[in-house]
């Protein structure tokens, strides 16, 4: 069976069967895509920096992640306009993830859309600190990956332990009783900084 077969965990987002893979990926093709890029990365800025300032650069990257991260979610994948346009662009990024949460290609970010995102955030970081900024990029590059791979597994992984089960109960809550709210994935503690936390399951 081809990944364009129909599933019942999937709708179909394009007419022309190119266009709708690039809106698939599987875990597998993931895992070795970045675990090729990510050594890649740390050779590039390798000696770019001292290590004290390669791990500042590396922690401020991963605060501006968690950051985009939330904005995303809750300014642009959540948005609501009464354009038909809009509301197309929205459902095509993100609500069909919504009527279809168990999709196992399409809980990942498609390379269609991370690869670029990823080479502007370097292009910027780089045009903005010279080869330093590769490592205020991976930053961005690990939170991402983070984010992603905690996406995944919330839907596709029992996620045991405190921590798993914290973050796998938030987005579960996001999904399941109120979508305007817990928008964050890895970094849970934004939804309590910004006062979009669930506090408590509505009868």
């Amino acid at each position: 069976m081809s990944a364009l077969d129909p599933s019942p965990q999937r709708v179909r987002l394009f007419q022309t069967d190119l266009l709708e893979k690039l809106t698939l990926i599987s875990p597998q093709a993931f895992a070795v895509t970045w675990s090729l890029v990510l050594p890649i990365a740390v050779w590039a800025g390798w000696g770019a920096v001292g290590p004290l300032a390669g791990l500042g650069l590396l922690a401020v990257g991963l605060v501006i992640w968690s950051l985009f991260e939330y904005a995303m979610h809750r300014y642009l994948f959540h948005l609501e306009l009464d354009l038909p346009v809009a509301k197309w662009f929205v459902f095509l990024i993100h609500g069909n993830h919504h009527d279809h949460p168990n999709d196992s290609l399409r809980g990942l970010m498609p390379f269609s859309v991370s690869v670029p995102v990823l080479t502007m955030v370097v292009a910027g970081c780089t045009a903005l600190l010279g080869l330093a900024g590769i490592w205020l990029f991976l930053g961005f590059f690990v939170g991402y990956l983070i984010y992603d791979i905690t996406h995944y597994a919330c839907h596709h992984l029992p996620m045991r332990g405190r921590l798993a089960s914290a973050l796998k109960r938030h987005h579960m809550r996001h999904h399941f009783i109120d979508d305007e709210s817990n928008f964050a994935i890895s970094a849970i503690f934004w939804d309590r900084v910004f006062g979009t936390r669930i506090d408590t399951l509505k009868p």
